[in-house]
């Protein structure tokens, strides 16, 4: 008597579905590297515009977080059956009289466990500053500054002002492992 051939674990393990609550092909990238990076699994990354209900350039802690939980939360309604939904959105703050640069990270899952993390913050040039201060949004205001084109779906600022040490995808990809902690640690959280 013949016995079916045992699959192996990997085959065993279905793929699991990311959706970003954004196309940018940066968001999408760094999603799909801190997933991979955390977890044996494997992932299926998909990037779908949704409406993050705050300013296009968010402004302070709160309206950057309300951006990236609007981008998670409008992805779990858009497209209930994958298992994680990811938003990600970046802002910037005064600090006096000068201007810092950040993004909020928030992740879902199906069973209502919440991730969340901020990326490091960086001071912007005075130039920018006054650009985005008088209603410019950052990715606007880099390309016009730095003669760049649609640079936040690449280096962005960060990637820019390090001359590309740090690129935009690595800066997020941080703050996403940190926020798939609760994800990683389920005793604890």
């Amino acid at each position: 008597m013949a016995f079916p051939k045992r699959r192996n674990l990997q085959e065993q393990k279905r793929q699991q579905l990311v959706i970003v609550g954004s196309r940018n092909p940066v968001k999408v990238k760094c999603t799909e590297n801190a997933f991979s990076s955390i977890f044996e699994d494997s992932f299926i990354v998909q990037g779908l515009n949704v409406d993050s209900k705050v300013s296009d350039q968010p402004k302070g802690d709160v309206e950057t977080y309300t951006g990236a939980y609007n981008r998670a939360y409008a992805s779990k309604n858009a497209f209930p059956e994958a298992d994680f939904w990811v938003g990600i959105e970046g802002g910037v703050d005064h600090v006096g009289e000068q201007m810092v640069s950040f993004a909020w990270m928030v992740i879902m899952d199906g069973e209502g466990k919440i991730g969340k993390a901020k990326t490091a913050t960086f001071f912007l040039p005075e130039a920018l500053n006054k650009m985005v201060s008088d209603g410019m949004e950052l990715g606007e205001a880099d390309d016009k500054l730095f003669n760049k084109s649609n640079s936040k779906e690449s280096g962005g600022a960060v990637g820019i002002l390090t001359k590309g040490v740090i690129s935009r995808s690595n800066y997020y990809q941080q703050a996403l492992s940190l926020a798939l902690i609760p994800f990683l640690q389920k005793e604890l959280y």
